[in-house]
C-alpha cells in the first residue's frame, strides 16, 4: 500500500462504518481534510484571475442564433424552449448534518432538469443578481457553439443566447465559471444540470429477450415493449469540503472525495421513518442500512425511494457530472438497453461505464416485487453516497397498486417524447422557496 494513503485510507473506511452502520453521524467524519494548492498553482490561479479568466480568442461559430431571427425560424416551423437561469450562492444541508456552501441555478442542486426534441431552438438566460459575490457562466453541452459565445456574466446583468439542439441524448449543463477560471469551484458546488434532447421521431421500442419452454424444450422469447415509459433521472457527483463546508480544490486534484451524491444527495433515495413505520410498525426500525434523511422535519430533504411498477418500461437518463467514473449497476437487475446520442450501445448488460460529463440512457423492465439499489459500483462511491433504493412492485404487501405511490421530484424530468406521467411528491436539495415553487409546479 501507497503509505502515503494507507493512514488516509483507514479513516474513509471508519467514516464509512459510521455512515452505514451507526445510528448518528459526525460532521468530522463526512467532512475531507484541506490540503494547501502548491505555490505553482496559486501562482497560475492568481495570473488568471488577474487577466480576468481565460478568454480564448475563438470566432463565433456559426450555430450561434442571432436573438432577432428567433421569432422568423418559429414562423418556419421551429419550437422554442425558454431556460430561464438564476445563479444564487447559498448553504444548503449535507448527509451528517450540517451544510455546505452551494452554488445553484434557481436554488437548487442539480439545476432544473431541460427538455426539448431534436430540432428545438434552446434559448437561455441567465441572471446573476447584484448580491452575488462573483460573475457566473453556462456551458451547455447540448450545442455546438464557440466558447466565445457566452462569457461571464457580471452581477447585476443577465445574458441571453440560443441555438439549436441537433444531437439527441443527454448533455449536463454547468457555470464555466469566471471565463472559464474557478469554473471547477462553481461545477462542484453544485452549478450544474441536466438537458435532455428527445430523438426527433420518438424513441424505439425496447427488445427484452427471455426464454420459455415449448413442447419440452426451452426456446428463446422475443418481447417487444412499447418505446412509451415512466422516467427518471439521475446525476452523479462528488462533494469535495473543507470542515466548514466550504470547496476543497486541493481535495479535488487528490480526488479526496467528501461525499458521492446524486441529484445533489448522499443516500438521498433510501426509505424514511414513514415508510419504517409503514413496514416494521416503527419509525426508528430502519428497513435499509443507510438512512441519514430520515426524519419528515427535514421536509423537501427528507429520504424517498424510487417507486416502480413491475412489467413496465422505465427509461433512466443517467448523467455523470463530475470527474470519477460512474459505473452503473442496478443490483438484482441487467439493464435492458443502454443507448448513447439514440444509437444502441449494448443490450442485456449488467454494468455500463460513464466518464466525466457524459450521460446514458437506461431501459429496464423490473419483473419482479422486490428492492433493488442502484449504484456507481466504485465500492467507495457506493459507500460514501452512491445508492439509490428501487421499490418494485409491493414486496411488503402493503396494498398499494401501480402508479399509487408517489415519486420524489427531483428524480422524475419534465414529460417528453414517448414519456408516461407518474405521482410526484416534492423532494429536492433546494431553497424552501425553490420548494414551495417546485409544489405549485407538480399540484402538491
Amino acid at each position: 500500500m501507497n503509505r502515503r494513503y494507507s493512514i488516509l485510507s483507514i479513516a474513509a473506511v471508519v467514516a464509512v462504518a459510521g455512515i452505514l452502520f451507526a445510528s448518528t453521524y459526525s460532521q468530522s467524519e463526512m467532512t475531507a481534510t484541506k490540503y494547501r494548492v502548491s505555490t505553482v498553482q496559486d501562482n497560475l490561479v492568481q495570473k488568471i484571475n488577474d487577466m480576468g479568466g481565460i478568454a480564448l480568442q475563438m470566432p463565433t461559430a456559426f450555430a450561434q442564433i442571432p436573438l432577432d431571427q428567433i421569432d422568423s425560424m418559429v414562423q418556419q416551423g421551429r419550437h422554442v424552449v425558454e431556460v430561464q437561469l438564476t445563479a444564487q450562492s447559498v448553504d444548503l444541508p449535507i448527509m451528517g448534518g450540517g451544510k455546505y456552501h452551494a452554488m445553484t441555478f434557481n436554488g437548487q442542486v442539480p439545476a432544473p432538469t431541460v427538455r426539448a426534441t431534436q430540432g428545438d431552438i434552446i434559448k437561455m438566460t441567465l441572471t446573476v443578481p447584484s448580491t452575488e459575490l462573483t460573475a457566473h457562466g453556462n456551458d451547455m453541452h447540448t450545442s455546438q457553439i464557440s466558447a466565445t459565445n457566452f462569457g461571464a456574466v457580471k452581477p447585476g446583468e443577465s445574458k441571453t443566447f440560443a441555438y439549436v439542439a441537433e444531437v439527441p441524448g443527454t448533455f449536463k449543463y454547468h457555470c464555466s465559471g469566471v471565463n472559464v477560471a474557478a469554473m471547477d469551484q462553481h461545477v462542484l458546488s453544485g452549478m450544474y444540470g441536466l438537458a435532455i434532447v428527445d430523438p426527433l421521431n420518438g424513441y424505439h421500442n425496447l427488445l427484452v429477450t427471455k426464454t420459455k419452454v415449448v413442447n419440452g424444450q426451452v426456446v428463446l422469447d422475443r418481447q417487444i415493449v412499447p418505446a412509451d415509459a415512466k422516467e427518471f433521472v439521475l446525476e452523479y457527483n462528488q462533494l469535495y469540503l473543507t470542515a466548514d463546508g466550504s470547496y476543497d480544490q486541493q481535495a479535488m486534484f487528490d480526488h479526496k472525495t467528501t461525499q458521492t451524491v446524486v441529484n445533489g444527495f448522499a443516500f438521498g433515495y433510501t426509505p424514511n421513518g414513514d415508510i419504517n413505520k409503514l413496514v416494521k410498525g416503527d419509525a426508528k426500525q430502519n428497513i435499509f442500512v443507510a438512512q441519514p434523511w430520515n426524519d419528515a422535519s427535514l421536509k423537501q430533504y427528507q429520504g424517498h425511494p424510487l417507486f416502480v411498477d413491475t412489467g413496465v418500461h422505465y427509461r433512466i437518463f443517467v448523467e455523470n457530472q463530475g470527474n470519477m467514473p460512474v459505473f452503473f449497476h442496478i443490483v438484482g437487475e441487467i439493464l435492458d438497453r443502454v443507448t448513447q446520442g439514440n444509437v444502441v450501445q449494448a443490450q442485456g448488460t449488467e454494468t455500463w461505464n460513464i466518464g466525466g460529463s457524459q450521460g446514458a440512457i437506461v431501459d429496464i423492465v423490473f419483473d419482479n416485487p422486490g428492492a433493488y439499489v442502484a449504484v456507481n459500483h466504485d465500492y467507495a462511491a457506493i459507500f460514501s453516497g452512491a445508492a439509490t433504493v428501487f421499490v418494485a412492485g409491493d414486496p411488503f404487501k402493503l396494498g398499494y397498486g401501480p402508479g399509487d405511490m408517489p415519486n420524489p421530484s427531483d428524480a422524475v424530468p419534465p414529460l417528453g417524447k414517448n414519456s408516461i406521467p407518474q405521482k410526484e411528491v416534492v423532494h429536492c436539495l433546494c431553497t424552501d422557496d425553490q420548494a414551495a415553487t417546485i409544489a405549485k409546479q407538480i399540484g402538491g
